[in-house]
């Protein structure tokens, strides 16, 4: 179920992502940023979590540039990161891919995130909550056209999350 959705290039973008974000996030809050900095397509997440720790974010992050969470390393993250915060509210954060028209759409969901699912991998779900952009048309055979995706687009949807995110607190 879609809590919000709004196009990144929207002037009230931040503000209504923020608004719904601001229903979800409480003191349990655990921000689960998934992806690589590997593909540009699919840094969105790492991003997200470098910005709010640049930005001195008071509630976990896990994911950045630095430590990125993606396919080699999600099991053990993952129940590393439940070990630890046993009554965390999580807020998984990921880029994904749709159709072409909802390319730069953000969307709050209600419920997980099921990482590598677009590109035909099944991974363990995170997230009470979870925040997608959409980065990219789904292809014939399920992946992502990297070499199509600019980092600029990317840092401007990261840019959004991040900020929402940040005004919701």
């Amino acid at each position: 179920m879609y809590l919000s959705k709004v196009n990144y290039k929207a002037d009230d973008a931040t503000q209504i992502l923020s608004s719904a974000l601001k229903s979800i996030i409480d003191e349990n809050t655990v921000i689960v940023c998934i992806g690589t900095d590997r593909a540009i397509g699919d840094a969105l997440g790492p991003l997200v979590g470098t910005m709010l720790n640049n930005r001195g974010f008071r509630y976990p992050v896990y994911g950045t540039l630095e430590k990125p969470i993606h396919a080699l390393n999600i099991y053990e993250t993952i129940d590393n990161i439940k070990k630890t915060h046993k009554k965390g509210n999580f807020l998984a954060i990921d880029a994904c891919l749709g159709s072409k028209s909802n390319i730069g759409i953000i969307q709050i969901r209600e419920g997980p995130i099921f990482p590598g699912k677009g590109v035909g991998k099944k991974l363990p779900q995170i997230g009470h909550f979870s925040i997608v952009g959409i980065v990219d048309k789904i292809d014939e055979n399920n992946r992502f056209s990297f070499n199509n995706i600019r980092l600029s687009f990317i840092l401007e949807l990261s840019e959004i999350i991040c900020s929402s995110i940040l005004l919701a607190t």
